[in-house]
């Protein structure tokens, strides 16, 4: 029988406490506690809101993931942490708390890569073998098409965002629109009542010289600014209609370039993570266009595609499995880690 290690993650990049366990594959806990109404008057993460917010839920979290993985803690295999990147004294909290975990369990301590470990979760829930794969990285912070083909030691950056992150241009159009925070969900339900032909945003880095020069990168300051000024010009706007519009041009343009990934590398799978991975629409149209292009698509369930602790010990896991070197006691957070360093 395969050694199925158990392993605790602890996730807290942002404004999520997160705890998860895992054995092997299974997940058997995933706890989150979120700061996200203390920021949404801000209308944005404020770092030091959330790293008082994780100080304060770190125990609960973990008391209540063992309760609900029924372990004991001394039964874990490992434990491991959120590096990087990410907000710095956030990092620091969920790093100082799995060092003395596992400084105090006599276990090791995994470090890893939380863009990483995004991508990782998809493993959770697709009950198919570690292979090559294109993903497409959309979250708050992070646009980035990658090659992964291994998750545990090898993923290639093949593109990102040049200026904003998709998340973060939902979060900024939600607030100039008056729906609130955080804007990819706030967007999302308004578009549901609008029509995505009704206006022709633009789609950033499309044009033929930026395929030959940029093709894999993104770019939504344009598109950003485009709708901003849509809705100076038009006091009259049909907020359903512009929602979903520039929702669209967001969703085309990921797609296009992740379909161009896999065609170039002629990698036939398509894995879509991160939290603007829970985007209905998004969702939709990548079934069906990865379906015309043959292209055997992956995405997390809702729940699994907003940060978490299931998806860090899930990376931890298979670190443990590959036989990879654990990291030291004395783990530094490193908030601008690079995607294609998968541990430290």
């Amino acid at each position: 029988m395969m050694y199925e290690p158990l392993v605790l993650g602890i996730e807290t990049s942002c404004d999520e406490t997160a705890i998860g366990i895992v054995r092997g594959r299974t997940l058997l806990a995933n706890v989150i506690a979120s700061s996200v109404e203390e920021h949404a008057r801000f209308g944005g993460v404020v770092p030091e809101i959330a790293s008082r917010a994780h100080l304060e839920a770190m125990l609960p979290s973990l008391q209540q993931a063992v309760i609900d993985a029924k372990i004991s803690l001394s039964d874990i295999d490992a434990v491991a942490v959120t590096a990087g990147p990410g907000l710095i004294g956030a990092l620091l909290v969920g790093v100082a708390s799995a060092s003395g975990l596992a400084l105090g369990l006599g276990k090791p301590l995994y470090g890893v890569n939380h863009l990483a470990a995004h991508v990782c979760v998809d493993l959770l829930t697709h009950d198919l073998p570690r292979e090559p794969t294109i993903a497409l990285l959309v979250s708050g912070g992070h646009s980035s098409l990658l090659q992964v083909d291994d998750i545990t030691s090898s993923v290639i950056k093949l593109g990102e965002s040049m200026d904003d992150a998709a998340g973060e241009a939902f979060d900024k159009i939600a607030r100039v629109m008056g729906l609130g925070f955080p804007g990819g969900p706030a967007i999302d339900r308004e578009a549901i009542a609008g029509n995505p032909e009704a206006i022709d945003f633009p789609r950033g880095l499309t044009h033929s010289n930026d395929w030959a020069t940029r093709p894999f990168d993104f770019s939504f300051s344009g598109l950003k600014t485009a709708v901003a000024r849509y809705l100076e010009s038009t006091p009259d706007y049909a907020k359903a209609d512009v929602a979903a519009s520039f929702q669209e041009s967001i969703v085309d343009v990921l797609l296009l370039k992740a379909l161009a990934a896999c065609k170039k590398t002629g990698i036939d799978s398509l894995v879509i993570a991160g939290g603007v991975a829970a985007n209905s629409r998004l969702r939709a149209v990548a079934k069906h266009r990865c379906h015309e292009a043959k292209i055997r698509l992956r995405i997390p369930a809702p729940g699994l595609c907003t940060d978490n602790g299931a998806m860090v010990a899930a990376l931890g896991s298979l670190m443990v499995s590959a036989g990879r070197p654990a990291s030291s006691i004395d783990l530094e957070a490193t908030s601008s880690l690079s995607v294609s360093t998968v541990s430290i």
